[in-house]
């Protein structure tokens, strides 16, 4: 009773999987065999139902192509206006996702699901809009056509001779809360195309002749139906497991084959596959792996790990499952998949070991009430072997045998002690301990061994007639046959317990395993590290060599390998080329190329296109000359593949944000760029035009101070243009890195006041306080750079404080350094600025009664101090007022020269 309760309760995996989906908004898709069926119409117009129900309906984008039908059910439904994309000069109209998760209405209607989205927008696709969308809590009506999907890419490529490029991962459809088919039959559709309410009349034309013909159209809609068909038979498995329902419901017919170790494993998955094939049924393999699986030999392994590749190859679906009881399992399995039809092969076990034990195909009849079951016949004929290739369970098999000897002779030592005063019975007891202690260190055989061992020394010398093997007293011949009997029960229970245990370390190992993969490639930055951490764990997991390789121009070059491998032989890379080109395993152990001495797997993800070529090769040489990978080392390895390929992608993708970022920053400074030349290019030029030509035009008739005003305007204006190229050039020498300072002894005294006679006119009549630091040591500085650098400081004061406001230039050591500030009573820079104004073309929005700057000059300046050693920061006025650019440059180590005036103070007043 208490087991069918536990087997009533809903799975928790279910429970959570359908939580998740509350959290999330709902997705409806309307799915069409081809464009034209009513997918859009059917959108809207279940939307419009459910706008009268009170729902909150918004549009974020349909197309209506035109079709006047279409753009009536559109009337008195809100459309969120689409977001403006310039692409190469061109102007385009998205979605505006943003404006979506502001709005957060109940539903919104987005169409086109596997639509591109153009360059710039958030993600790439539509559906990724989409999920971001429900993530937010959105529901979704969608629309999709089946010849969209990725698995279906090469097979709508095959039927209608066109290559569809916009598609979508089956995961997206699969994962959809509801499919609505609009289904529409062919005559009807090409009547519709005819009446031009799917295109205009033209491509209507080219349409029918191509891809709307009666044979593409019904294909296409055999696709769309046998879709349509899944989904609901997996919505039905969800809600199956989700409400603990055991099943079958047998809407749909599925096939699970239940196959052993043994060459009839193969004939049961070839058995299955054409009766699959007659009904045109879905097919699982199932294969239970039990304790003894550890104990099989090799020979028996490698039928197992044939067949699971065999059904893989022919279109059915694998599984393997640990447990003990394995009829139970299998019907278990059966009844979570909504099995049909159960498929087992028929066993011939010897007479003795028919009359106590019944096998798995007379325990599942027994138990089995819901499925109709197949018992396939034929011998199981196995072929001679040699020598028996069971692994032997300890280093070497004679130990345990010693060991087992030993823990026999320690009970029979034990046992003498305990006969002085207790009864024979009592003194098994020991031995039944020391048969217990063999079977759990040592397996079954080394104990059966300790439990005859134990059984003739116990006849040997306790029962009477003592040191002979014969028994006078019938009660001594049960109890020495009872013991027998319970040493080897006992030895047996305590091996299926070490076996079970050694089963659990395995898959906690495995665990384990996957996790540490899991953790070094998420700790991995670049793709070197991720190859590495791939290559290494790989080799050290699977006992053997391992490499990754990857496309170089167009050619698979090995670009990682563990131990260290740079080469392969022509055999290998012809296996390599095999499974890069053709997306599927390759090399040793497999059905292709099986003679080449690695084995390739293709690393793939879901990001990968249906048809495209795998972003690279996983390679693996197992040791001891191992050919086939057993079914867990194969599942082991498809994981780690499959987790390598996420990683290389995810660095791949680090890259290519990367990239994008640099691209969108070079199109900003390009942008800047070209709106600094266009300012402060033509605004000088046209000054210095304006004043030569009043000059050309009434020279004679103008009064000296006017014509001197004149001269002075353009001589100013060339001066600024002068200035604006320099900085221009200066920007890229520092960009280029040609920068490199001629470093001289100067006085920073000497620096200032060159740099406040250059713009002396600049300053006008702001004062300016100078203060030196008495006793500033001679600095290693490119007297020429460092004096531009305080002119540019100047400049900015100039540009950014009000006429008439005081300037003030300090310098003072501070420890190995000078800091030297220059500040002004303007109306100083947010905090948020003070480290971006030193970016190029960066300005601060000021009013329009200050003079616009390049974002040039404050950028020169940090590479040149940077090339000196030095930094430089902006920060607040030291009484709260303005701004102060403090300039740090480093004192040489050099010793000072002496006999120079350590008295380099100016004070000034201008």
């Amino acid at each position: 009773m208490a087991e069918n309760d536990t087997n009533d309760r809903p799975s928790p995996e279910a429970l959570l999987e359908e939580a998740n989906r509350e959290r999330r908004g709902r997705l409806t898709i309307f799915l069409g065999a081809a464009p034209g069926v009513g997918k859009t119409y059917a959108m809207l117009e279940d939307a419009q139902a459910r706008r009268r129900e009170g729902v909150e309906v918004v549009v974020g984008i349909v197309e209506t192509h035109g079709r006047k039908d279409t753009e009536t059910q559109l009337e008195g439904l809100e459309i969120l206006p689409r977001r403006r994309i310039v692409h190469r000069g061109r102007a385009f109209h998205e979605m505006d996702l943003d404006a979506i998760l502001a709005r957060r209405p109940r539903l919104v209607l987005v169409d086109e699901l596997a639509h591109t989205n153009i360059p710039g927008s958030r993600h790439v696709k539509r559906w990724q809009d989409v999920e971001e969308i429900r993530d937010a809590g959105i529901d979704v009506c969608s629309t999709l056509n089946v010849q969209h999907l990725e698995s279906l890419n090469d097979v709508v490529e095959r039927i209608t001779g066109v290559r569809v490029r916009e598609t979508l991962p089956d995961g997206v459809l699969q994962k959809a809360d509801e499919i609505a088919l609009i289904d529409l039959p062919p005559q009807e559709l090409i009547k519709r195309l005819r009446e031009g309410k799917v295109y205009v009349p033209d491509q209507a034309r080219r349409a029918v002749d191509h891809f709307f013909s009666t044979g593409t159209l019904t294909a296409l809609r055999e696709m769309a139906l046998r879709q349509a068909a899944e989904r609901v038979d997996a919505q039905m498995l969800r809600y199956m497991r989700a409400h603990a329902i055991s099943g079958p419901w047998p809407t749909r017919e599925r096939i699970l084959v239940c196959i052993g170790d043994g060459p009839q494993a193969m004939r049961l998955v070839r058995t299955t596959k054409r009766a699959a094939e007659r009904r045109d049924v879905p097919w699982v393999v199932l294969y239970v792996e039990t304790h003894r699986h550890q104990s099989l030999a090799e020979e028996d392994k490698d039928s197992i790990a044939q067949a699971l590749r065999l059904a893989e190859q022919l279109g059915g679906e694998t599984a393997v499952v640990q447990a003990e009881r394995v009829a139970e399992e299998i019907l278990a399995f059966a009844r979570a998949r909504n099995v049909s039809q159960i498929i087992v092969g028929r066993a011939h076990p010897k007479r003795w070991f028919r009359a106590l034990h019944s096998s798995v195909t007379a325990d599942l009849l027994a138990r089995n009430e819901d499925f109709d079951t197949l018992v396939v016949a034929g011998e199981d004929e196995r072929p001679p072997r040699g020598l028996d290739t069971r692994p032997i369970p300890a280093a070497v098999d004679g130990l345990a045998y010693a060991m087992a000897t030993l823990t026999v002779a320690a009970a029979t030592a034990l046992g003498l002690v305990m006969d002085i005063w207790l009864p024979l019975p009592n003194i098994s007891v020991a031995y039944l301990v020391g048969v217990l202690l063999v079977a759990i260190r040592h397996g079954l055989a080394p104990s059966i061994y300790a439990s005859v061992l134990s059984f003739l020394t116990f006849n040997f010398l306790f029962t009477e007639p003592k040191y002979t093997f014969a028994i006078s007293d019938v009660q001594n011949i049960l109890t020495v046959f009872f013991f027998l009997v319970a040493a080897v029960i006992t030895s047996n229970l305590a091996a299926r317990v070490r076996s079970q245990v050694e089963a659990t370390r395995l898959g906690a190992r495995r665990t384990a395993n996957l996790y540490d993969f899991n953790r070094r490639i998420s700790a991995a930055v670049g793709l070197d590290d991720v190859l590495w951490a791939v290559v290494h764990h790989v080799a050290s997991t699977m006992n053997g060599r391992s490499l990754v390789l990857l496309p170089r121009d167009g050619r698979l070059e090995v670009v990682a390998g563990y131990p260290p491998e740079d080469t392969l032989d022509e055999k290998s890379m012809a296996a390599a080329r095999w499974s890069w080109g053709n997306g599927k395993p390759a090399g040793r152990g497999s059905t292709t190329l099986p003679a080449a001495d690695w084995l390739f797997l293709p690393l793939r993800t879901g990001r990968n296109a249906a048809g495209a070529l795998p972003m690279g090769i996983l390679g693996v040489q197992l040791q001891d000359g191992q050919a086939l990978l057993s079914p867990e080392q194969g599942r082991l390895l498809d994981t780690l593949a499959d987790q390598a390929a996420v990683a290389i992608e995810r660095t791949a993708l680090v890259a290519d944000i990367e990239a994008a970022r640099v691209a969108a920053e070079t199109e900003r400074l390009r942008a800047a760029l070209l709106s600094s030349l266009s300012h402060d290019l033509r605004t000088p030029l046209v000054s210095i035009l304006g004043a030569a030509s009043s000059l050309h035009s009434y020279g004679d008739t103008l009064k000296p101070a006017e014509r001197q005003d004149l001269a002075q305007t353009i001589q100013e204006e060339a001066e600024r243009l002068n200035r604006f190229v320099q900085n221009l050039l200066d920007m890229t020498r520092i960009g280029s890195g040609t920068l490199r300072p001629r470093s001289d002894w100067v006085d920073l005294a000497d620096i200032v006041g060159a740099a406040l006679g250059r713009a002396r006119r600049m300053l006008g009549d702001r004062p300016v306080s100078v203060d030196l630091e008495a006793g500033l040591p001679l600095l290693r500085l490119d007297p020429v750079l460092i004096e531009q650098v305080f002119f540019n400081l100047i400049d900015n004061v100039c540009k950014h404080s009000p006429e008439g406001r005081p300037v003030t230039i300090r310098a003072r050591r501070r420890d190995d350094t000078v800091l030297v500030e220059v500040c002004d009573q303007g109306p100083g820079i947010p905090e948020a600025d003070r480290e971006r104004i030193f970016d190029m073309f960066y300005r601060v929005e000021a009013g329009d009664a200050q003079a616009a700057g390049t974002g040039l000059g404050l950028a020169i300046c940090r590479g040149i101090v940077a090339a000196h050693g030095g930094t430089i920061t902006a920060g607040a006025g030291h009484d709260g007022t303005g701004t102060c650019i403090t300039v740090t440059l480093p004192v040489p180590a050099e010793p000072e020269i002496g006999g120079l005036d350590q008295d380099r103070g100016l004070q000034a007043e201008g």
